[in-house]
């Protein structure tokens, strides 16, 4: 197990005087808040947005059935889908001329979803994400390294404004260009940085290929988010620059990063911000709510989102809800896997994140990997490509790492698997999300 950082915990835990009235209400005061803003969101979407007024008639439901928090799973879902079939603006609940931003997503598999902020949504999303940050150990006065793309993402701005709120001073780098991102964490000394993990792995590589030792580096704490990753990796990138690891949600449907986050002093799961967005966990196939402490699909209703309060919006994202700890909201446990991100192969669902736990055992093995699916007759392949570390050259070590991975995929997952083990900088980098399953099966 890993030993606490030599960046001693005390020194980033925060004073009861840094929290607000949110962070340690009673769970009867949160609900009170709750339900009166479930009342407003349910109304205002009804009211100001067609689609919302279209799809609580077909379900047969009206705001004022709700009279309680557990009323909401009257109410429908929102999905993906809904967002880009009223593609661009018609999930705004504001004139336009009342919009102070907008942003979208890559639209790589389709429309991009477009998503619109007032000048009062600007203030929450940047409240949240400053909370989120000083949850993270970040105080006043330090320096944060934004390498969060910039753009229509919402990963860099929410944390800009994030970070700025809070009173820190920020360095908004962007993505890419690794090697001037080291050279501006030598330089500019940041305490905090906040980045996609895999990104990070990319920053630690060109560390390490200019001779220099991440561990002495200024960063104090790496708040990352974006994509899963699992614990194992999270032991990896502490060790290896001497931080604290936490891990930030967001998704941009519901307003951007921010949404929840984890606290430096326990890294025991994300306390969600409750008082800005209720969070459900439904069976991603029935749909039905679950209790607390039960694993299943997260679902998000905004509780102050004035230019596209969005309901019961379905992020695919696989978690489950426990109380709180650090704070006295709830937790959702860290996510390391989607509904969609979820591979079938031969009849066995299998996530990147059940590989990666593995790979990251053998020490031959880096983070760097991709998995390709082929189909050959009617069965299917899996061929997983993962780099070597630098010191791992010998062909007999790859060979045994491979051998290795192979097998401990076979004895934990269920699934005979090739492992082909690259030269170092094979796999393409990615400068935000990574990209880990490459599909090439034929289309059904």
């Amino acid at each position: 197990m890993l030993q606490i950082p030599l960046r001693k915990l005390s020194q980033l835990k925060p004073q009861p005087a840094d929290l607000d009235r949110y962070e340690t209400a009673s769970q009867d005061e949160l609900r009170a808040w709750q339900r009166e803003r479930l009342r407003w969101t349910l109304r205002r979407a009804f009211e100001k947005v067609p689609h919302y007024s279209a799809a609580f008639k077909a379900a047969g439901v009206h705001p004022d059935d709700f009279k309680d928090i557990g009323d909401l799973a009257k109410f429908p879902f929102t999905v993906k889908a809904d967002l880009r079939a009223n593609y661009p603006f018609g999930m705004f609940a504001v004139p336009e001329s009342e919009i102070a931003r907008i942003h979208a997503s890559s639209g790589t598999t389709g429309k991009p979803t477009v998503v619109g902020y007032t000048k009062g949504d600007i203030d929450v999303w940047s409240d949240v994400v400053a909370r989120s940050i000083r949850a993270a150990g970040a105080r006043p006065g330090m320096k944060v390294h934004v390498a969060y793309g910039y753009g229509l993402f919402t990963g860099g701005l929410g944390a800009h404004y994030g970070a700025e709120r809070l009173g820190c001073t920020v360095i908004p780098v962007s993505g890419g260009m690794t090697e001037r991102q080291v050279q501006l964490i030598n330089d500019f000394k940041p305490d905090i940085i906040m980045v996609t993990p895999s990104y990070m792995l990319a920053i630690l590589d060109e560390f390490r290929k200019q001779g220099l030792d991440p561990r002495k580096s200024s960063l104090r704490v790496g708040i990352f988010g974006a994509e899963p990753w699992t614990n194992a990796m999270r032991e990896e990138i502490e060790e290896a620059f001497d931080l604290h690891a936490v891990d930030i949600y967001g998704l941009s449907e519901v307003i951007g990063p921010g949404v929840a986050s984890e606290c430096v002093e326990t890294k025991d799961g994300l306390h969600i911000w409750e008082d800005h967005f209720y969070p459900e966990v439904i069976d991603p196939v029935t749909g039905k709510v679950l209790p607390d402490g039960e694993k299943g699909e997260l679902v998000f209703t905004s509780l102050t989102k004035e230019a596209m309060p969005i309901i019961r919006y379905r992020t695919r994202d696989l978690t489950r809800l426990l109380p709180g700890t650090a704070r006295a909201l709830r937790r959702m446990e860290k996510v390391t896997g989607r509904s969609d991100d979820m591979m079938i192969v031969r009849g066995v669902n299998v996530f990147p994140t059940q590989i990666e736990e593995k790979l990251l055992t053998i020490p031959a093995l880096s983070m760097h990997y991709q998995i390709v699916l082929t189909r050959e007759g009617r069965m299917d392949q899996m061929e997983i490509l993962i780099e070597a570390r630098p010191d791992a050259a010998a062909t007999e070590v790859r060979k045994a790492a491979a051998s290795r991975l192979e097998q401990a995929i076979k004895d934990t997952i269920g699934i005979t698997a090739k492992v082909s083990v690259l030269d170092p900088e094979s796999i393409e980098r990615s400068l935000g999300k990574a990209r880990r399953i490459v599909d090439r099966r034929p289309k059904e």
